[in-house]
């Protein structure tokens, strides 16, 4: 399946709607709620057993989804401001919440994401931040925007869970 070109659409959702997706351990999509679905613009046998990054836009910067991935396979939760893409080239944003979900071993079987609608003055200031990411990963790499990211952090004095929900 070839990635769709982006167009500058951005698409929208209700403010009491919530997107609800699962993924097995591996990003894996197992299951997708009709939101979710129609949001993406596919089908759901088109979703289905896809990589979970069928939707990543071009604008977000890799050094969130390397956060996203330590953070949830240390067993931990985390809130992340997403640009998705959709398979007509559309975009939406969103609030993400995704934590993991364990066997009856405590063991990692997949993840779980809850999003809701982000306010637009939280997407223009993530927006801006992206945009300086994606700049030093274009120039230097993912650890270097990572870095930034972590530098960032440590000057607000805040870990990333604070500073996304402080947005």
């Amino acid at each position: 399946m070839s990635r769709p070109t982006p167009k500058n659409n951005e698409i929208s959702f209700g403010e009491n709607e919530i997107i609800v997706s699962k993924t097995d351990p591996k990003g894996i999509i197992t299951y997708g709620n009709e939101i979710f679905i129609r949001m993406s613009g596919y089908q759901e046998e088109e979703l289905l057993g896809k990589p979970h990054n069928i939707l990543r836009h071009p604008d977000m910067p890799r050094a969130i989804f390397k956060l996203l991935w330590n953070t949830i396979q240390d067993k931990e939760e985390l809130n992340a401001y997403v640009k998705n893409l959709c398979k007509d080239g559309s975009y939406y944003w969103v609030l993400a919440n995704v934590t993991p979900s364990y066997d009856k071993n405590d063991k990692i079987i997949g993840y779980f994401s809850v999003r809701r609608k982000p306010s637009k003055s939280a997407i223009e200031f993530i927006s801006k931040l992206y945009t300086e990411m994606l700049q030093i990963e274009k120039s230097n790499g993912v650890e270097a925007s990572y870095k930034y990211l972590t530098d960032l952090l440590e000057k607000k004095g805040m870990n990333y869970e604070e500073f996304i929900l402080s947005i």
